[in-house]
């Protein structure tokens, strides 16, 4: 004959500790009388002895234990990649650290989703997942702000592939759509520092002279990032605190501002 519990619980405290008492009926008196038990959840303690709560020792008493399925590192298949970069990426952050000479910060293996954003509604997970997956070699960052500045695709045989230059065809287009510039370099067996900082510092430029042109759609300005019409906004705090002004409407992914 199966054999029922009832039971029922309350929380109380007893000199600011909490405190559960517990009340079990059995459906056959005979075996287990009406009773009484009260716990401290202090005393209650699981395998590695940290003290646990009420429903730990709700649970302990039908046998449950809360970390009986609980995964460990032992269990868990991830370990550490011995090549985050390869030789010849190796070898060339060394020498672009070496040339730049702190006047940028180098980020290698940036993925793209980190650093773009898709603006709009229209396909908008669709545009997500295609760069989701993607990074760029190398990301040149001001060391102040941490500001993207300059990607850097490092490339070496590998591009020549059909799929390689599609995706790399792609990849241009992000870059060049968002308005930060990107440099192909071709990997060799060695480079001149001189040479590398040179060849960024014209990337650079190039893009300081290109100007923005802020269009405008029946009175409200169009954002020269994205192309999306922008709204009011109040400064909260600053030398411009109250003034308004017209910004994005993707903030903070884009801080792109202009005056009223």
């Amino acid at each position: 004959m199966r054999t029922l519990v009832d039971y029922s619980w309350k929380l109380q405290l007893k000199d600011r500790i909490p405190v559960a008492t517990f009340r079990l009926q059995h459906s056959d008196p005979g075996n287990l009388p009406l009773s009484s038990t009260t716990i401290k959840p202090s005393e209650v303690t699981m395998a590695n002895s940290e003290p646990q709560g009420c429903l730990a020792v709700i649970l302990s008493l039908f046998g449950v234990r809360l970390n009986g399925d609980l995964p460990t590192s032992e269990q868990l298949p991830y370990r550490q990649r011995d090549d985050f970069l390869s030789a010849a990426e190796l070898s060339f952050y060394r020498v672009l650290t070496l040339g730049l000479d702190g006047s940028y910060l180098v980020c290698p293996k940036v993925n793209l989703a980190d650093v773009f954003f898709v603006s709009g509604s229209h396909k908008k997970q669709s545009y997500k997942n295609k760069i989701d997956r993607k990074h760029v070699d190398f990301l040149l960052c001001d060391p102040t702000s941490m500001t993207p500045v300059l990607g850097i695709e490092l490339d070496d045989q590998s591009h020549a592939r059909r799929d390689r230059q599609e995706r790399d065809q792609f990849v241009d287009q992000v870059f060049e759509v968002a308005g930060l510039p990107l440099l192909h370099v071709r990997a060799a067996a060695g480079y001149s520092p001189q040479n590398i900082a040179d060849l960024v510092r014209q990337a650079v430029a190039d893009r300081a002279l290109s100007e923005k042109v802020v269009e405008r759609q029946e009175g409200t300005p169009v954002c020269p990032k994205c192309g999306t019409p922008m709204v009011i906004r109040t400064a909260k705090k600053g030398n411009q605190k109250g003034a308004e002004f017209w910004g994005c409407k993707n903030y903070p992914k884009c801080r792109e501002i202009v005056e009223t």
